[in-house]
């Protein structure tokens, strides 16, 4: 028995040890994002998120429009993504409400949904049905 509640305290230190080095990890992401190109735009972001409660969602939806994505490279809009999920998901928690609370089929997106659909737009497909192609005519496609 003694060894088992050992066992499960050394499981318990290691796992609160790894959190506190990705918690840390993600504090170095972020203020590397911070201090790079779109610092400004990113710390403007990051300071609505810390003030969430304050925050419309059409005000952060708005301003995260506002910001030139396309410009900015996929590491750093992981960081922003994690910021906002973070912050909402917190935001949540503290008025009891479910952590994450996606929509069911045919209602509308939440604000994260959102949010991640601005910063990862999804991909622009082709058109479906017959693509255009070189034209031969009848006799060369049947080997004539």
């Amino acid at each position: 028995m003694k060894r088992r509640k050992s066992e499960r305290d050394k499981e318990l230190r290691d796992n609160a040890r790894l959190l506190r080095w990705w918690k840390a990890w993600h504090r170095e992401q972020r203020d590397a994002v911070l201090t790079g190109p779109c610092g400004a735009e990113l710390s403007e972001l990051f300071r609505m998120l810390s003030n969430l409660k304050h925050v419309q969602p059409a005000q952060l939806i708005g301003f995260v429009r506002s910001i030139d994505w396309a410009s900015i490279d996929y590491g750093t809009k992981l960081v922003a993504v994690h910021e906002i999920n973070n912050s909402i998901t917190a935001l949540r928690v503290k008025r009891d409400l479910e952590p994450i609370d996606d929509p069911l089929p045919g209602e509308p997106e939440g604000p994260f949904r959102q949010l991640k659909a601005i910063l990862f737009p999804p991909p622009q497909r082709a058109p479906t049905g017959a693509q255009p192609g070189p034209s031969k005519p009848l006799s060369q496609t049947h080997g004539d």
